[in-house]
């Protein structure tokens, strides 16, 4: 109570301090406010320029005021505009910059129309050839690259899995687990703010998501203080396409493959100073076969014992999500927002292992089959609530949010074992096992801009999460006709987590070229942990600062260099501390570790900017130091044969890293694209008294090309290729992707007709691990159908006079390691 009483205390402290502010409430706007509209084409064709910068300027001292980009059909709209004369420059990569003068807005004419304005080509040549930027998939920006998600044909009828596989500095394995430069351990939000539907399984939960309910992608390394602590990698930030704005609009969508299929409605509707929009959709894949190897050789007093096993199964999962978002501006200066977001998913898998095992020790053959029939069944939901003060016109505004999330993530295992030889009865087992947990989680936060001038802003806030999870977990023995009375198989396990945090964060400019943001973060952790059943309750509490700060230097052509500096925490979720014990194999048994310590991430890092004849290039160069790394382990074969798999703290990884990124398009009909990412692993650890060291270099690469056509009519092929990633122990599979798309757009680009194939060239795709110790060594392989072609269907109606008055809440969780496919209501699977 002594927590929440600090944390209300800091609230208070925090209106009050806003009030005595210079300027405060009841300091309102003057009243008459003008806007500037208007249509940017191109000076020969007459084809709208998307996504153009528009800049609007002081006439007198040539500073920024405002500023806006253009939309789909080249359209722009700057509102709220103080009156007075202005200039307004207008730019986009490989067209000369425009600048309109004596832009004058009046208390008589407080508006201004400037009709369709053209931009005069550059026609810049590279190699003979004619390059132009058009209104591309990907930006570089200071502190973010963001990826369009919503111009690529090649991601229609996928999931959001698909859409990060197409996303620079990021790859997405086999299960839909995400890294960024190399590292799981990244921070997803959704509109700016977490949600509970990444609680159990970011992987699944990603894939309730479709691809054509994404606008965008943004992937930031550096986070600012006003971002939490977690994800040491960096946050991915994915914007879906839900917009306030004047009217009605909707959408229906669908795709069917051979593979998955989906179903989708949106709408959108408002009036004057509220607006409601909703969604819905559901999905569902067919079956998808699967093969497993496994061998597992472990010496013991001179003797080799052996595991090998083969294996058939399937896979299937179903689901939906939905979501409805309300806002209502009380006036020019007060507004509240609130969303409320659903969602459920089924998983299915079954099949039947074939296991041999041989134990010289004790003269011993075995050969028994294992049937499994496991189900996971999810759902969950986040409310969101925000009031939002803005007392004048400049960039000072408070905020005040809560949100309450709650997930239910309940699996089932049915497990039958046979012995095949007749002469191990012990192996005879019929078991039904249950894990359900839950999840609840209360965040009270509230964050306050003050701009002191034109040149010196400051972010500051403070953020409370309470959580408490509880994972149920038992296991009924058929043949005993008893639940089975052992703490690692049937317990209770209740696990709490508050966090309380506060942050400061400067954003200063420097003259007209130089940036600086300069912060820390104070977060505060206490946990504690207990079962019913023997095993030891648990607590730790740490303390941790967390400095930023970025440097940028901005050049003419579009050039910037930035020098950036972070340090990040990463707390070990549920996944990873849940006691509770995996043997559906049993003797490959894998469990929590209630006594794992946060891993603490240190990274410099070095980025330049710039487009050259037309070509965007990224490129960057960091080093990371993470301390108690958390890596599965795997622990101990005893004389039977049994291994227990893990997770610790293994020690210190040094890692460089290296990358680039580039795009450019030629005769704005053709793109291409591609990036590479290059870094180390070198790590260290001493473990039950052992030195263990291992280093490799690791990459990831992803390249696409795409071709706009005549009528509507735009194609894309890509690839995705990552190096197998390494541990302290070995290293886990590669992966890889090969894709084609295209999209017709249908009724006046009020529709769209696409197909999509995914490795067309091969029906089934392997992925492979080893991993050895100081008496053992392990393989293993993993085959699955990956093959997949659909068809994707979509209709738009209605319309909309969009605004731009930004809705998106000042909410981000951003917590916790996530393990695997990232579970959390849950121990290992």
């Amino acid at each position: 109570m002594k927590n929440w009483y600090l944390l209300i205390f800091m609230f208070i402290i925090s209106y009050v301090s806003y009030g005595q502010v210079p300027g405060g409430f009841g300091q309102g706007a003057a009243s008459i406010k003008g806007k500037i509209t208007g249509v940017l084409v191109d000076s020969v064709s007459n084809i709208p320029i998307e996504f153009a910068t528009i800049v609007l300027l002081d006439s007198s001292t040539n500073k920024e005021t405002n500023g806006t980009v253009t939309d789909e059909k080249g359209q722009f709209k700057i509102t709220d505009i103080n009156l007075g004369t202005y200039k307004l420059a207008l730019s986009f990569i490989g067209y000369n910059t425009k600048i309109l003068s004596n832009i004058e807005l009046t208390k008589k004419i407080p508006d201004a129309d400037l009709g369709n304005i053209k931009l005069v080509s550059e026609n810049l040549l590279l190699e003979g050839v004619t390059v132009t930027e058009e209104a591309s998939l990907y930006e570089n920006k200071i502190d973010k690259i963001v990826y369009n998600a919503e111009k690529d044909p090649t991601v229609a009828g996928g999931d959001a899995t698909d859409v990060l596989r197409n996303t620079p500095l990021l790859t997405v394995d086999l299960d839909g687990n995400v890294s960024l430069r190399g590292s799981t351990n990244v921070q997803i939000l959704i509109n700016g703010r977490p949600s509970g539907m990444f609680a159990s399984s970011v992987a699944e939960a990603l894939k309730t998501i479709p691809a054509n309910q994404i606008k965008s992608v943004e992937v930031i390394t550096t986070p600012t203080a006003k971002y939490d602590g977690e994800g040491s990698a960096g946050i991915i930030n994915i914007i879906t396409k839900k917009k306030n704005a004047e009217g009605f609009t909707g959408s229906v969508n669908t795709s069917i493959g051979n593979v998955q299929n989906s179903a989708g409605l949106n709408l959108s509707a408002s009036k004057g100073r509220f607006g409601v929009s909703a969604n819905g959709g559901s999905f569902f894949s067919w079956p998808r076969p699967s093969t497993t190897t496994f061998l597992r050789e472990n010496t013991v007093d001179d003797a080799t014992l052996v595991q090998r096993q083969v294996g058939d199964g399937e896979s299937q999962f179903i689901g939906f999500n939905g979501s409805i978002n309300a806002f209502y501006d009380i006036n020019a200066y007060n507004s509240v927002t609130s969303t409320f977001r659903l969602n459920g998913r089924q998983f299915n898998r079954d099949g039947i292992n074939e296991i041999y095992f041989s134990n010289p020790l004790r003269s011993l053959v075995q050969q028994y089959n294992s049937l499994y029939d496991a189900k996971n069944l999810n759902s969950g939901f986040d409310w969101v609530t925000d009031y939002k003060i803005k007392p004048d016109d400049t960039e000072r505004e408070l905020t005040f949010a809560l949100q309450l999330t709650g997930n239910a993530d309940d699996r089932t295992t049915d497990l039958i074992q046979k012995d095949l030889l007749g002469t191990a009865q012990d192996l005879e087992l019929s078991q039904l096992r249950n894990n359900d947990g839950k999840n609840l989680e209360t965040t009270l936060q509230t964050d306050y801009v003050h701009p002191f001038n034109k040149n010196i802003k400051l972010e500051t806030g403070v953020k409370g999460v309470i959580r408490r999870i509880e994972s149920d977990y038992n296991t009924f023995d058929r043949v005993l006709n008893t639940t089975l009375n052992d703490p690692s198989q049937s317990n209770i396990f209740s696990y709490q987590q508050d966090v309380y945090a506060g942050y400061a964060s400067f954003n200063f400019k420097i003259g007209k070229n130089y940036g600086l943001i300069a912060g820390g973060r104070y977060e505060r952790t206490v946990i504690s942990g207990e079962f019913d059943l023997e095993n030891a309750p648990f607590d730790n509490d740490y303390d941790n600062f967390l400095p930023s700060l970025i440097v940028s230097r901005n050049f003419k052509n579009f050039q910037t260099l930035k020098l950036s500096y972070s340090r990040r925490i990463q707390r070990p979720s549920l996944f990873y501390i849940n006691p509770f014990s995996d043997i559906t194999d049993t003797r490959n048994q894998v469990f929590g570790n209630p006594e794992l310590e946060p891993e603490i991430s240190d990274q410099i890092d070095l980025s330049y900017n710039t487009f050259i004849k037309g070509i965007g290039l990224n490129g960057s160069f960091y080093y990371k130091r993470t301390s108690d790394v958390i890596e599965t382990f795997l622990q101990e074969i005893d004389q039977e044969g049994i291994a227990q798999t893990t997770y610790k703290n293994i020690g210190v990884n040094d890692s460089y890293g290296v990358n680039l990124f580039s795009t450019a398009t030629i005769k704005r009909k053709f793109t291409i694209r591609g990036s590479l990412n290059v870094f180390t692993y070198d790590a260290s650890a001493t473990i039950n008294g052992e030195q263990l060291s291992t280093t490799a270099v690791l990459w990831s690469g992803f390249g696409s090309a795409g071709l706009d056509l005549k009528d509507g009519i735009k194609v894309e092929a890509f690839g995705f290729f990552r190096s197998p990633q390494q541990t302290i122990q070995g290293f886990t599979p590669s992966f890889s992707i090969f894709g084609l798309g295209a999209k017709k757009d249908l009724f006046k680009k009020k529709g769209s007709l696409g197909i999509r194939i995914i490795e067309p060239f091969a029906k089934f795709k392997s992925f492979g691990t080893e991993i050895a110790g100081s008496n053992f060594r392990l393989e293993s392989e993993y085959k699955i159908l990956f093959r997949s072609f659909g068809g994707t269907f979509e209709y738009r109606f209605g319309s909309m006079n969009y605004q731009q008055r930004e809705r998106r809440s000042k909410i981000r969780n951003s917590d916790l390691k996530e393990g695997g496919d990232n579970q959390q209501g849950n121990g290992p699977q």
